[in-house]
């Protein structure tokens, strides 16, 4: 079955965002609620072919209930990793079931107060397992294998290795098979993630042989969950995971599983970046041009204190100036305001910069706000939402009422 997205075409152009940037200041984060619609039908028609078949939302790339509530009316699940997002998923209007808690190295505590909310859990851990099974042997749980495979854009990326703290090593099924047989307690699914930013689907496709080799040695299961990882582009012709390719074996492979298996069972992908990161824009406001001896660097009233990704990760994003567009390209090193080393791009040619223009941070949609501090007791900046043309305040700038609010003066 094929979706199809209505012919409402973004109003997102560097006048919009102007424009935008006078009604709400700066910095400034936009998000196109069509941008995101037209994502998640694209994830839901490239998997067309499989019968039983869930998107879950991976939250932890962008947690505003908004957008939480926008997946949740296009019928998405939800993927989350913390007792807090489930109880924000569960405030967006996602039913129990529809949300899959995968958490990692949380305490049993925090586990027991999603078997009160009723959503569905992934466990990671042997000791995690055999604790819940003797507290809870009528729930039944899925089990994140680890399936030692290297895939990822950045090492601090990569899940699914043999070193990493994630998932259960599917070497040790074996224990995971004793725990069950001591405790009662029945599986429902097995669950993997490798990493992110992956655009060679040999890393999907070993990692589902891997999966299907484990699930044909449990009956009655009811789902396998892939995880995600999609690629999506940073830069002008820029390499992502072809979603078609994918599918087209995976399908393949999954029909062939289910046969062998005896049981139609149901197959799950958590996209979160791949969702929600095309749709963001970050806009920043330029307080000063400086020249050194061999650099020009653009400072921006931000800071790595709002997006971290370029710091962390090596991240690339695409940067324009917005208020500038037809100027004579130069070099420049865009930097934030943090009293720290705080760069969004390196040497990067830009349309000229001047003290006062409105440059866009593309592909800010993912791993950006969720991600954001008040390091240097610095404000987190303001959300706004394109939704059916119209732009909505989605989160208030903080103030110093915000940074106080929590802290107890004892002098």
């Amino acid at each position: 079955m094929m979706y199809e997205l209505e012919n409402k075409n973004s109003s997102v152009d560097k006048e919009y965002l102007i424009g935008l940037t006078q009604k709400y200041g700066t910095p400034l984060y936009v998000y196109d609620s069509c941008k995101i619609k037209k994502q998640y039908i694209k994830m839901k028609n490239a998997f067309s072919g499989i019968k039983n078949l869930i998107i879950n939302y991976a939250c932890k790339a962008n947690t505003n209930l908004n957008i939480l509530k926008f997946l949740q009316k296009l019928g998405s699940g939800l993927d989350t990793v913390s007792i807090q997002e489930v109880e924000l998923g569960l405030k967006a209007g996602f039913h129990p079931k529809k949300i899959i808690f995968t958490p990692n190295c949380v305490s049993i505590q925090e586990i027991k107060k999603a078997v009160d909310f009723g959503v569905r859990i992934n466990l990671d851990n042997l000791s995690i397992l055999e604790k819940f099974g003797e507290f809870y042997p009528d729930y039944a749980v899925g089990i994140r294998i680890n399936p030692h495979i290297m895939a990822g854009g950045n090492s601090k990326i990569s899940v699914g290795h043999v070193d990493s703290k994630f998932g259960i090593s599917y070497y040790q099924i074996p224990h995971i098979k004793r725990i069950l047989k001591n405790t009662g307690l029945k599986i429902e699914g097995f669950h993997m993630h490798t990493g992110s930013d992956i655009s060679n689907i040999k890393s999907f496709l070993e990692g589902a042989k891997i999966l299907f080799q484990t699930a044909m040695d449990f009956p009655n299961l009811d789902y396998i969950d892939f995880g995600s990882g999609f690629k999506v582009p940073y830069k002008k012709n820029d390499i992502k995971t072809d979603l078609y390719s994918l599918s087209f074996s995976i399908t393949r492979k999954f029909e062939e599983f289910c046969k062998n298996y005896g049981n139609q069972i149901t197959l799950i992908f958590e996209p979160g970046k791949f969702i929600v990161s095309e749709s963001g824009y970050f806009l920043v406001s330029v307080n000063v041009i400086k020249h050194t001896t061999s650099t020009v660097f653009a400072g921006v009233d931000s800071g790595f204190n709002h997006l971290i990704r370029p710091m962390f990760y090596d991240a690339y994003h695409c940067i324009e100036n917005i208020s500038n567009p037809n100027g004579h390209f130069h070099f420049y090193t865009v930097v934030g305001y943090i009293c720290e080393s705080d760069t969004f791009g390196l040497n990067r040619k830009v349309q000229e910069i001047r003290e006062g223009d409105i440059l866009c941070i593309k592909n800010a949609g993912a791993y950006c706000f969720s991600m954001s501090s008040n390091y240097n007791s610095r404000y987190r900046p303001s959300e706004v939402m394109i939704f059916n043309g119209k732009d909505f305040l989605i989160r208030k700038r903080e103030t110093m009422q915000d940074l106080l609010r929590n802290i107890i003066e004892i002098l």
